[in-house]
């Protein structure tokens, strides 16, 4: 009976796409990205604080400090949440997701109860979509696994 010979090396490679930017491109874009995300977001903060009406100084001015805020909590949740345990990785994720939609929500003029209740299943859906990423792709103490 014919048998197949054993591969050479034992051991699978990992497969890999190729990295095709480097570690410069990826530290500009590690903040480049929250920057244009928070102007994104503050300008649709404004827009829904306005309601239609005129553009105005303050109206600037709120999408301006709005994104600020953005930028500086994000980064710090992209600072912070790599150090936690999945789970509290994930919701801290998911605390800041829920809360950057409740803001956007009672923005355009909705009780305070509404806004909480749909920030509260946007969060939710945040919650398990994150949690589950980060449970299929790290172990129990937050290392990356493949």
């Amino acid at each position: 009976m014919a048998h197949a010979a054993p591969a050479s090396g034992g051991v699978p490679r990992e497969r890999r796409t190729p990295d095709v930017f480097d570690e410069r491109t990826h530290a500009v874009a590690r903040l480049a990205f929250p920057v244009l995300l928070g102007l994104l977001y503050g300008y649709w903060a404004a827009a829904n604080r306005r309601d239609g009406g005129p553009i105005t100084g303050w109206n600037l001015l709120f999408g301006f400090v709005t994104a600020l805020v953005f930028v500086l909590v994000y980064l710090g949740v992209q600072a912070l949440a790599p150090r936690m345990r999945r789970e509290v990785h994930a919701l801290l994720w998911t605390a800041f997701g829920g809360i950057a939609f409740g803001f956007l929500y009672s923005q355009s003029g909705e009780t305070a109860l509404r806004s909480t209740g749909m920030s509260l299943a946007v969060a939710a859906v945040i919650f398990i979509v994150i949690f589950y990423r980060y449970y299929t792709h790290e172990d129990a103490e937050g290392r990356r696994i493949r």
